[in-house]
């Protein structure tokens, strides 16, 4: 059972699979184990970015495409449901045509894309996406009157999904049952699903094409298929899984505006968290997020009890100030590339293989 719904396709590792055992329980039960705010707002950011992730893998660790205009999708799942319930007003029917108004917008721009630019070297396109993605931010940052301008949207979602909607007058283990809590795991529920159907996808005939793309297209064009075809297809498919997960950011918020979702930094973000996790994976996505996000808003709270207890150390006390976590997140990305050059999916296979570790 485990087997088909994974599609066939196991972690191949114990250490990995008992890793992604207690991610998935850990995501599962943050709201009673890690009861406050932060906690699950970082659960949530994680939910998010493994499936935007994975989407991006579609494309690159499995096509061997390289495109910067993946946050153009990611932004305009979260401004097709921020504007549609702007317009609209809070409710599900808002919500319903958001995310299909996205969708559509997304497919039509992907599939343009693609015909249009992968005929091209990957160089070229990686330019002509990135130039997209550059223009879409700029018109998303001037056309105030539709999107917020840089002050971005800030809209209601429905009422089951309010905060300030009480399900129980007492906490349940810890836990407030309220519209938050409600919305946590619906954004959880829908990743889940997500991600499901991702792997779906690279175990089918249609992924198995794709990789033979990624590892020799001239061979792959020269038995008979039409390498364009099959690659503006999965750019559209990670387009829309993109948009998806764009849809999910902008319901736990509640807020859409251009650094939200459009930045060049979140492009950034999610090609180290590919490589971090493991590129050809899709649990590579899941690890990868869980290890980079938690880093991102933990680091510094570490660092800051680091500086404390180095105060009579000058020189210590400034290397491990707060103020420096740019530069020690930095350090662990390249060490972490370093000693796991195929990532930490990639290194807990390969262990296993080394172990005898056999399945």
């Amino acid at each position: 059972m485990i087997a088909r719904l994974l599609s066939n396709d196991g972690p191949r590792s114990r250490a990995l699979a008992a890793l992604l055992i207690v991610i998935v329980l850990a995501l599962a039960l943050t709201p009673f184990l890690f009861p406050g705010t932060k906690a699950l707002n970082v659960a949530a950011k994680i939910i998010v970015f493994i499936v935007l992730v994975a989407s991006f893998d579609l494309l690159l660790g499995y096509t061997g495409i390289v495109s910067f205009a993946h946050t153009m999708f990611f932004g305009i799942g979260a401004y097709g449901v921020a504007i549609a319930s702007t317009r609209m007003g809070p409710g599900w029917g808002a919500l319903g045509v958001g995310v299909a108004a996205a969708l559509v917008v997304s497919l039509l721009l992907a599939l343009l894309i693609g015909l249009a630019s992968l005929r091209v070297k990957a160089i070229f396109f990686a330019m002509i996406t990135l130039a997209v993605a550059s223009a879409f931010l700029t018109l998303a940052s001037q056309l105030s009157d539709f999107t917020g301008g840089e002050d971005g949207l800030n809209f209601k979602v429905p009422e089951a999904l309010q905060p300030g909607t009480t399900y129980l007058e007492e906490p349940f283990f810890g836990a407030s049952i309220d519209g938050r809590f409600a919305t946590y795991y619906l954004l959880f529920f829908a990743a889940l699903v997500l991600v499901l159907a991702m792997l779906r996808i690279v175990n089918s005939p249609f992924g198995r094409v794709l990789q033979a793309i990624r590892e020799n297209d001239f061979r792959a064009e020269a038995i008979g298929y039409r390498t364009v075809v099959w690659r503006t297809i999965a750019s559209v498919l990670s387009a829309l899984f993109a948009t998806l997960a764009g849809c999910l950011l902008a319901l736990w918020l509640r807020y859409q505006g251009p650094d939200t979702s459009l930045s060049f930094e979140i492009m950034l973000d999610i090609l180290l968290v590919v490589v971090i996790g493991g590129m050809g994976t899709i649990y590579g996505a899941v690890v990868g997020s869980v290890l980079f996000v938690i880093a991102q808003n933990y680091l510094q709270d570490l660092l800051r009890l680091g500086a404390g207890a180095a105060e009579s150390v000058p020189l210590l006390a400034a290397l491990v100030s707060p103020d420096r976590w740019l530069l020690w997140l930095g350090l662990l990305f390249v060490l972490s590339v370093y000693y796991f050059p195929t990532g930490v999916v990639g290194r807990l296979r390969a262990w296993r293989i080394t172990r005898g570790d056999k399945r």
